[in-house]
């Protein structure tokens, strides 16, 4: 197995492993809370059989509670043969082996579990809680991912602080596509922030508060001005295109060389300088990428093994560190069209601005943090009903593949918590079967005064599970297709 991918899927479970875990818990904690009975709490889905699965026997024991009820009842199967079966009045606690998600079965409650409500209601069922009870058992979920995700935010800023580089200080500039320079921006222009704020760092934020303006501020020639945009710029379009609207200027110095690679056949070195591919010259990575995505373009169009050789053959012109010599020389790139450097990043060339959080000033900044990322992508969820967003939704894999190549702590934690406020607002959406669809049928009842029959819920719920699976497709065959080289 490829030791990326190895470590990719082993963030993504304990990740989403911790998230289920703690989600359910909120449930959990509230139906306990009120007196409803759960009778089973699982991460991951169990159908037909699960990992592991143990009952509250012990814990009641343990504590001298009063002990479980385990009664026996008359049961029949598909054939219509009775049997005896043991009705734990406890919880079951348990691990599915179906990593979708993960349950909390509450007693009397309409949900993915499909228990039967035709009995009549009883006391300790959730279906004959108040209405106000019900409700803090359904937003349990989303109120403790929100929380946990502001937690993760402000303890990563005060442990680990802030470092980041301001755009005002990349001093060389930036590099524009075609439809930024349409616009008015020009290679080498320093952004400096919009009529709504200055800009603190490169990234989505950034593009964003662009997409949005009407004026953009920058440093010219050592000159500050002003661009006016329209102010409706299409944020997908401008992170999508190749090149992208905007990238900081990283100059093309090779930070090291992979053994074996065709850069490595040629000499090439720590802080040797590519000048040059094909003839057309390079002033910074960003150009150079560009060049090798053209001929990455013309050598998959290419019909015979001859003509993919010869267009994975390339004229390379660099400088020698050590020596300033300028070589020019001719070599084959690898079958995925790499030279084999690693290129130096943009930490390399500008200076850091490092911020420190004591304990109790890390509360505040990391709920600016976290209120801020679920602004992000609440506003940008209006892309998702375009043709464009349909296609960026991502599954599983795309998933996966935020989390760090290598383990990095930081990064796994920042990946927790953005994953943890998505996974509160989504839950939170009112489409039956998520947590809000049950928030939205409360709150018409609390209104109204009058309570949902339980054959609308159930139909309700059916359709709401037909939608998620409809999504969960759409988002896992775009994986699929990205990784076939179809999108």
């Amino acid at each position: 197995m490829d030791s990326v991918f190895f470590i990719r899927l082993v963030q993504f479970i304990l990740s989403i492993s911790l998230l289920v875990l703690l989600h359910e818990g909120g449930h959990f904690f509230f139906a306990k809370l009120f007196k409803v009975r759960v009778t089973r709490f699982y991460i991951f889905f169990n159908p037909k059989f699960h990992l592991f699965s143990t009952y509250d026997t012990w814990f009641r024991k343990l504590f001298r509670k009063n002990p479980v009820v385990v009664p026996e009842k008359i049961e029949k199967d598909d054939d219509g043969n009775e049997r005896k079966v043991k009705e734990y009045v406890g919880t079951e606690y348990g691990i599915g082996w179906l990593p979708l998600g993960g349950y909390c079965a509450i007693s009397g409650m309409i949900d993915e579990t499909n228990q039967q409500l035709n009995e009549k209601p009883q006391p300790w069922e959730f279906r004959t809680k108040p209405a106000w009870q019900r409700l803090l058992i359904m937003i349990g979920g989303v109120l403790v991912n929100f929380l946990l995700a502001l937690f993760i935010y402000s303890m990563v800023l005060y442990y680990w602080g802030e470092s980041y580089i301001q755009t005002k200080d990349m001093t060389m500039g930036m590099k524009f596509n075609t439809e930024a320079k349409a616009l008015g921006f020009k290679d080498g222009d320093i952004l400096l922030g919009t009529e709504g704020g200055t800009f603190t760092t490169f990234g989505t934020d950034l593009y964003r508060d662009i997409s949005e303006a009407h004026r953009v501020d920058i440093i010219r020639d050592g000159k500050q001005m002003a661009i006016a945009l329209p102010g409706e710029l299409n944020l997908l379009d401008m992170i999508k295109k190749q090149p992208p609207f905007v990238t900081p200027l990283v100059p093309a110095e090779i930070d090291s060389v992979l053994p074996g690679s065709p850069a490595a056949k040629l000499g090439m070195a720590k802080d040797d300088k590519i000048l040059a591919i094909n003839g057309k010259a390079v002033d910074s990575w960003n150009e150079f990428m560009l060049e090798i995505s053209r001929l990455n373009d013309i050598v998959t169009a290419k019909a015979t093994k001859s003509d993919s050789i010869a267009g994975r053959t390339v004229t390379i012109a660099y400088e020698h560190h050590a020596t300033h010599v300028v070589d020019t020389v001719r070599t084959m790139l690898s079958e995925d069209m790499k030279l084999g450097v690693i290129q130096k990043s943009m930490w390399n060339f500008y200076t850091p601005t490092e911020v420190k959080y004591g304990f109790f000033e890390s509360f505040p900044a990391g709920i600016s943090y976290g209120v801020n990322v679920l602004r992000g992508y609440v506003d940008d969820l209006k892309y998702v009903f375009t043709s464009d967003g349909a296609k960026s939704l991502g599954g599983f894999g795309a998933i996966g593949s935020l989390f760090p190549a290598t383990w990095d702590w930081m990064l796994f934690w920042r990946m927790t918590a953005f994953l943890s406020i998505i996974l509160a607002f989504m839950n939170i959406l009112p489409i039956p079967a998520l947590d809000g669809g049950h928030v939205l049928f409360l709150l018409y009842e609390m209104i109204t005064g009058r309570k949902p029959s339980e054959r609308f819920l159930i139909i309700a719920e059916y359709i709401g599970i037909g939608i998620l699976v409809l999504l969960m497709i759409v988002a896992n065959l775009n994986d699929i297709l990205r990784w076939l080289g179809y999108m």
